[in-house]
This record gives C-alpha cells, structure tokens and sequence, in this order.
C-alpha cells in the first residue's frame, strides 16, 4: 500500500542536498554506508527530513541515480555536438568519480531490484545516443559499418574506458598509459576515416 503522507518538493535545496549527499557517501564508503541518519548528518540536516523526502531508501536511491542520470545525458548531448565527438565520448565514459558512483549502483542493483532495472534504462539510453553519434560520424567518414558496427565499436569504447577506471580505483595502472594511447590513435584514425 502506497502512502498518502506528504513528500517534499522536488525542487527543494534541501532533497538537493540530501541526493549529494547520498552521492557522496556512495563514492567515499560504497553504498552499505548509506543510511538516512549518515545522509541527514552529512546534508546538516535533521534525520527525519530523509523520509519527509523519500519515502524508502529505494526511492532514495532511486532519485539519485535518476538525478546523475539526467545530468550524465545532458552533458552527453552537449559533449556529442563537440569538435571531436567521438574523443568526447571516449573522455565522458573515462571519468574516475562518474564510473565510481555507476559502479556502486551496480553494486545496489544486486540486492535491489528497482535500481537494476532503472540502470538498464539509463545504460540503454546512453548506449542509444552514442551509438547515433558514431554512426553518424562513422557515415561522414565512409567508415565500413559493416566491418566496424557503430553499437560494437561503442560498447568496446565504453567496456575499456570502465575497466580502466575500475582497475585504477584497486590501485592498478599496467598497461593503462599504453590502451589511453592506443585508443586516442584509434580514435584519430576513426575520424579522418583511416581505419583500413
């Protein structure tokens, strides 16, 4: 049963604050440290503000992680209209705390159902935008989509960029200076249309 009570508006500095920070205890501690008396503590605000705003941790969760969502594909579609749209996706998809904070949704999304299926969402999405922008670039260029189909080469983008990300965050860096570079050089050579 749904409960009637009052949430908080959702354009108030105060969710706002409560939605960092969950964010920021996700990334420091992972999200096993979250909790609503760690939430109002680190927003400075009083605990029962958490639930005035969300009535379940998941609809926490959940309204932080459509919130980096939205922000994520808003800064995508300003990134895809750049000079160098595919070096564009390639640095989106390498940024330490955004993969940070994906990876301890992902982490979630094992004990929670909800968040699983809102991140397919999301991830669907993302692999949807970008996947137009590489085609069309791709096009522009005569590169052979047949050979280098825009969805493989985007998911073989996105799976390096994330590897990268997560092994630097156990402290490895082998090889890491070496595939940045190779995949600068794929990337320039994609878009002069040298991939022969």
């Amino acid at each position: 049963m749904v409960s009637n009570r009052r949430i908080g508006a959702e354009d108030s500095k105060s969710r706002a604050a409560l939605l960092d920070a969950t964010e920021q205890i996700m990334v420091e501690e992972g999200y096993a440290a979250v909790s609503s008396r760690r939430i109002a503590q680190r927003a400075e605000l009083k605990p029962p503000l958490v639930h005035y705003y969300f009535r379940t941790m998941d609809d926490l969760f959940l309204a932080a992680f459509r919130r980096r969502a939205e922000i994520g594909l808003e800064h995508l579609s300003m990134v895809l209209t750049s000079g160098r749209p595919l070096h564009a996706i390639w640095a989106f998809g390498d940024d330490p705390a955004s993969t940070a904070l994906t990876m301890e949704f992902v982490a979630l999304a094992n004990h929670r159902k909800v968040i699983r299926s809102e991140i397919a969402r999301y991830a669907e999405l993302f692999r949807l935008k970008q996947t137009e922008v590489l085609a069309t670039v791709m096009a522009e260029r005569g590169i052979d989509t047949d050979r280098f189909p825009p969805v493989a080469v985007m998911t073989v983008m996105t799976s390096i960029s994330q590897i990268l990300v997560l092994e630097e965050s156990l402290g490895m860096a082998t090889g890491h200076a070496e595939t940045r570079a190779l995949v600068a050089g794929l990337l320039d050579d994609f878009g002069r249309g040298g991939t022969s």
